[in-house]
């Protein structure tokens, strides 16, 4: 009734676009803090100000990695190179760091002012997987990962959680190698092959491919269901929700 093989035994949550409608505020802060830099980065240099695209810019380069690894990738799609800097660089500094703490920032703020959603049939999908006596957890770049399960009420849905922290903490590779959820599938005692992955991000479907899963669901919010195949997802769905 799951929609799943019969091995599955664990379920690995991505948390933007599948569980929350937190994309849209990841996409509202990232444009936020990139215009500002670029703004302030033609006017230096006398150069045309090309604004963040919160859409395809978003997609290729900073869904699914870790923040840090998000703004340098894109910052090298526009042929920028800054240095990393440290991790507590002040919001803003002219470093990797500094970028990524001032989006993290206006994000902490949005996540304040606008709130964060749950999508229903995601809801519906989490609390039929818990009656059906499977593992859950929950795997996200995002070092914000419990403030936003908090936010949107899903904080004790889940077994597990593997989020941005752990991942600096145990050095683990963003998304697409299969790092992040591997550890998923560690925190739940499940080998690769007895869990799924459900994802919305290309990176991750390939993390999913890549760490041979048991099976890898791609769920499609923006209309790439013939991408997210080719990257590795066994189905696609537009909602969780379709798999009951």
């Amino acid at each position: 009734m799951l929609g799943l093989p019969d091995r599955i035994r664990g379920c690995l949550f991505d948390l933007d676009g599948v569980l929350t409608e937190t994309a849209t505020v990841h996409d509202a802060a990232w444009q936020e803090m990139f215009d500002q830099f670029l703004r302030q980065r033609a006017a230096a240099t006398g150069q045309p100000f090309v604004p963040f695209d919160p859409k395809r810019d978003y997609e290729t380069y900073i869904d699914g990695k870790p923040r840090a690894e998000g703004t340098e990738s894109f910052l090298a799609s526009r042929g920028i190179h800054l240095p990393a800097g440290h991790e507590d660089d002040p919001p803003g500094a002219q470093t990797v760091y500094g970028l990524g703490n001032a989006k993290n920032e206006i994000l902490l703020r949005r996540l304040r002012t606008d709130g964060v959603q749950a999508y229903p049939g995601s809801v519906r999908y989490l609390r039929a997987v818990r009656e059906a006596g499977l593992h859950r957890a929950v795997v996200s770049s995002s070092a914000n990962c419990q403030a936003v399960l908090a936010a949107a009420g899903l904080a004790d849905e889940f077994d597990a959680r593997i989020d941005g922290i752990v991942a600096e903490r145990e050095h683990l590779r963003g998304k697409p190698a299969p790092d992040t959820y591997l550890a998923g599938a560690r925190a739940l005692r499940l080998p690769p092959a007895e869990a799924v992955v459900f994802e919305d991000a290309l990176a991750g479907v390939e993390a999913g491919r890549a760490g041979r899963f048991g099976f890898v669901v791609g769920v499609d919010r923006v209309g790439q269901a013939a991408a997210l195949r080719q990257h590795g997802a066994d189905v696609v769905v537009t909602d969780l929700e379709d798999l009951l």
